[in-house]
């Protein structure tokens, strides 16, 4: 196991009815900036459950924020907080909501350009303190200090890390989850699922802990999975999903393991170049990328074979093989496609995908063994 330091501050408040909790969670003094989606809390009562519970305080709101957060949206609403004096932000909604606000935070305070905080991963010294109401499980943001921001104009996507930026809360009412629809469902899926596969189909580590906490979200997902479409309003399943994809992503499966993160580096390029959903590049790309780094991955996806599928063959090899088809299975049984060519994407995308990845000299992999040649013979065996 590799050396590591892991520290989380976030303060999880998970379960029904604790969007109530809000009024102590966040000084009355504060000056709040509510940000969210494109709507749907309005719908789905969560708005309103927000704006009782913080009856009491100064809020201003800010919505519009999309699936995949722009950095030109986001710039309006720092304007808005810094003219407004906002000293908190409350973000209520999915991980894009509250990636886009974790930007909108850094931003707010930032002496400079804020495109360098994710283009250049300029330092940031402080951020304006958020929190957040979590409404579709699947980024694992509600519990790291991770965000990542599209930009529409130049048509670029990158990510951004500090620890100035974790959430000091996340409520979690897994009843939120219940006026989602099968695309945000499975998409919030597939993408707890490829947030653990990258952390754990690496190589081994000689740790068996961090391997069995992969395991146990992995199976959960597998069974949750199945039972959500039978009994989509039982708040059991509901609650398994939404603390699996929050387990998925709050750095304890990556301590002192090799990781991978290639197939979300690849997938962030289809998203921006192409418009995909961020799950359905994943289910795009992960089968590839196990397949074009099958030797360096058997032992481990093997195991996963065997632990996760409960499978048996006569060969590491075999088992390595099978798990790769029974994976891709699993995202296509979700109503999840998992070629390019099934959303209308054509020969070009290989090479317009590792062209950009190339021109910013990235070698991805937990081997940095995957540059611009790599990257497009992965994509080409996924039209």
């Amino acid at each position: 196991m590799h050396n590591f330091t892991y520290h989380n501050p976030v303060q999880i408040i998970f379960g029904a009815d604790t969007i109530s909790q809000l009024a102590q969670l966040i000084p009355q003094s504060s000056r709040i900036l509510l940000t969210y989606g494109q709507g749907s809390i309005l719908r789905n009562g969560v708005y309103q459950q927000v704006k009782k519970a913080l009856s009491k305080h100064t809020v201003l709101e800010f919505a519009g924020l999309e699936a995949n957060p722009r950095y030109e949206t986001c710039l309006k609403a720092v304007q808005l907080c810094r003219r407004e004096w906002v000293d908190f932000i409350l973000a209520v909604g999915g991980g894009s909501v509250l990636d886009g606000s974790k930007f909108i935070a850094a931003a707010t305070v930032f002496e400079g350009d804020p495109w360098a905080i994710p283009t250049r991963q300029a330092e940031i010294a402080q951020a304006v303190p958020l929190g957040c109401v979590l409404t579709l499980p699947a980024t694992g943001s509600e519990m790291n200090g991770f965000s990542v921001i599209s930009r529409e104009e130049t048509k670029e996507k990158y990510g951004f890390a500090s620890p100035h930026i974790y959430p000091r809360f996340a409520i979690l009412d897994p009843s939120t989850t219940f006026s989602l629809d099968h695309r945000q469902i499975a998409n919030g899926i597939v993408d707890t699922f490829v947030h653990v596969t990258e952390q754990y189909i690496t190589r081994p580590a000689q740790a068996p802990l961090q391997d069995r906490q992969a395991e146990a979200i992995l199976s959960t997902l597998l069974e949750e999975a199945e039972k959500v479409w039978q009994q989509p309003h039982d708040y059991a399943v509901r609650a398994n999903l939404m603390w699996c994809a929050t387990q998925g992503l709050n750095g304890l499966l990556g301590c002192g393991v090799p990781q991978d993160w290639a197939t979300h580096l690849i997938g962030h390029e289809l998203t921006a170049l192409y418009g995909l959903d961020h799950g359905q590049s994943l289910a795009v790309v992960l089968p590839g990328v196990w397949q074009f780094n099958i030797e360096n991955k058997r032992e481990k996806l093997s195991q996963y074979a065997r632990r996760v599928w409960q499978l048996s063959a006569p060969s590491a090899s075999d088992l390595a093989a099978t798990a790769i088809d029974k994976t891709e299975q699993f995202f296509r049984s979700l109503g999840v496609k998992t070629r390019l060519s099934e959303y209308g994407i054509g020969a070009e995308a290989p090479r317009a995908v590792a062209k950009r990845l190339q021109e910013r000299q990235m070698f991805l992999g937990e081997a940095a063994n995957l540059g611009g040649t790599e990257i497009e013979a992965i994509l080409t065996m996924r039209l």
